[in-house]
This record gives structure tokens, sequence and C-alpha cells, in this order.
């Protein structure tokens, strides 16, 4: 166990280190995550540890990062690549989308692409232009990988260890938000968490708040004010988005009656969209009031001045949830 609680990237250098100690075809790569330790000092330790042949500094070329990792895992080995903020993934869509999602299908199960692409993600780092961008459903429609986005310490340990061993190809969004923003205890005993799942974090009878990564700490924050005033709010965290366990969303609405979505990202054709249509589809009769959605706005995140603006608040989800709880179906 950590002598001590950690940070998130801690809790993620930890993962990285453990996997690379005990299977010797995890390798890392990506600009800067070597001898420097990573921008965000994810793999500080690393290069000295496994030497330059298993932490790879790579040239300032995401289209090359991309096209290497599928390479290297369809060789046989592991590779945790890093795309070094989340505005610089979009070079490195042709290689995952082409060829990394496909390779499983194309070859009929002979190949297949064990590789995780780390994506620092998301706004409130008071960052520059394509620094701040919650991108994740570039992804989520993409059959043949995994989107996954951890919200703590334990999870961002537990997700990441199960995202290397998973055979297919695995996007893990990082909210840098919360990078460093509190600590837990983290035992470094290897053990994951399971992909594929929902995390209840905090059980509640009359609406149901669903959200991932950064917002999650928002939304538990909401609920204890929602408490408050009498309003009993679950909290659901989506962790993997795709794919997307919605049976635990849809049990926890069919008692609740409730629902209120929230994301960093876009209003227009964000994740909370899909989930949304599938209360529709398959919760419309068990729905008291309208689905309501908390997001960003439908404008690139504004620089600075403005980014707490645009970011969901712990005010906007209680509103939210007010006005859920005042309408009806």
């Amino acid at each position: 166990m950590s002598a001590a609680p950690i940070t998130l990237i801690e809790a993620i250098t930890q993962a990285l280190a453990y996997e690379m100690r005990n299977d010797e075809r995890v390798l890392v790569l990506g600009e800067d995550v070597g001898v420097n330790g990573g921008v965000f000092r994810a793999t500080a330790g690393l290069h000295q540890e496994f030497g330059s042949e298993r932490v790879l500094d790579t040239p300032l070329d995401e289209t090359t990062i991309a096209g290497l990792t599928v390479g290297l895992a369809a060789a046989g080995m592991r590779p945790v690549a890093e795309a070094q903020f989340d505005g610089f993934v979009y070079p490195m869509v042709d290689h995952i989308v082409c060829h990394g999602a496909r390779l499983r299908n194309r070859t009929r199960g002979r190949l297949h692409v064990p590789m995780v692409l780390r994506v620092p993600w998301g706004g409130g780092i008071r960052a520059p232009e394509h620094h701040s961008e919650a991108n994740e459903s570039t992804f989520t429609n993409v059959p043949g990988i995994r989107v996954v986005l951890p919200s703590s310490p334990q999870r961002a340990y537990g997700l990441l260890l199960a995202a290397i061993r998973d055979p297919d190809p695995v996007i893990y969004f990082e909210p840098k938000r919360i990078y460093r923003q509190y600590k837990e205890l983290v035992p470094d005993d290897g053990e994951a968490l399971p992909l594929d799942v929902c995390f209840v974090l905090r059980d509640g009878t009359d609406v149901t708040l669903v959200t991932w990564g950064a917002q999650v700490k928002e939304c538990l924050e909401a609920a204890e004010a929602l408490a408050q005033e009498g309003i009993s709010a679950e909290v659901i965290d989506v962790a993997t988005l795709r794919p997307l366990d919605f049976d635990t969303i849809a049990e926890s609405v069919s008692r609740t009656g409730r629902c209120v979505i929230v994301h960093e990202a876009p209003r227009t054709a964000g994740f909370g969209a899909e989930i949304a249509a599938r209360l529709a589809e398959s919760c419309l009769l068990d729905l008291k009031a309208p689905v309501i959605r908390v997001t960003g706005y439908d404008t690139h995140i504004p620089l600075f001045k403005l980014e707490n603006a645009y970011i969901p608040s712990v005010a906007s989800i209680v509103t939210a949830a007010r006005r859920c709880m005042a309408e009806s179906i």
C-alpha cells in the first residue's frame, strides 16, 4: 500500500510502474515521457527504473506516436502512449480508428491491438487553446475500442491496470483538473477494477445524477447540498463510456424516476445525449420528469477568465436537480 494518500496523477504513475515490473511487454512512449517524466509528471521515475528501451521519448509527432503504438501492440507488446494534451489527439485518430480499432475484425481475430492511449483531458487548469478540450465523444461511437474516464485516485489506478491488460485498444482520458485536487490511499496491489461497469457512488431515491471524470466531485457535492433540502440524489460514475453499462443507469432511473446528466463536453452530440436517448427508448414509462442535461456550451472552451463559467458547477447541478424535481410528465 502507498505509505500515504496519493493524488490521481501519482496513482497513474503507480499503476504504470506496477504493470511494467510485472509484464515485460508493457512500455511507455510519448513526448517528454522519458527523461523529463512527462508534462504532468505522470511518468516521473519510470525512465530511471526501466531505461530508454521501455520508456521512449518520441518526436513531437502525434501521428507517428499513434502508428507506432498500433504496430507495437499488433506485434505482441502492450504499449501505453501519451497524447500530451486532449487537443493533440486529432492527428492520432487516423491510426487508432482506421487500424487499431479494426485489426481484430479485419484479421478475423488473428491480430489484436492491446494498446492504451492516455489523454490528459478537460479544462479547469487555465491552459491555452488545444489544451482544455473534453473530446470523449470523438471515440464513443467507434466500434472496437473502449473509452475510459477515471474520477479518483483509486479508480485511476484500478482502471488503468485493467486497460493495460485488455486485449483491445483503450482510450484512457485523464481529467487533469483533478490530477492533484485531492488524495486517497491506493494499495499498490495490482488489483484491477472492472471495465464496462458504472460505479454507484451514492445511493438515492429521488433523482439520479449521471456523470464521469472531473464532474463526479461536483455531483457528489451537489448531492450533499440537495440532501440538506430533503432531496435524495443517487450519483453514478459512468467510468467506462464505451461500452456503456446502461443497465446500472436504467435500474437507478427506474427507481428514482428522474435523471440529470452532467458532463463538461459541449452539449450537442455530447455523450450525455446518447444516455438520454437510451433512457427515452427503454425507461420512458418510468420517468416522472424529462431528462435534464447540464453540460458545457457549444463553443470551444473559453480561455482563462470564462473557463469556470463554461464548466458545470455544483450550483448549476443543484439548480437542474431542483427543476427536475419540480417538473412532471
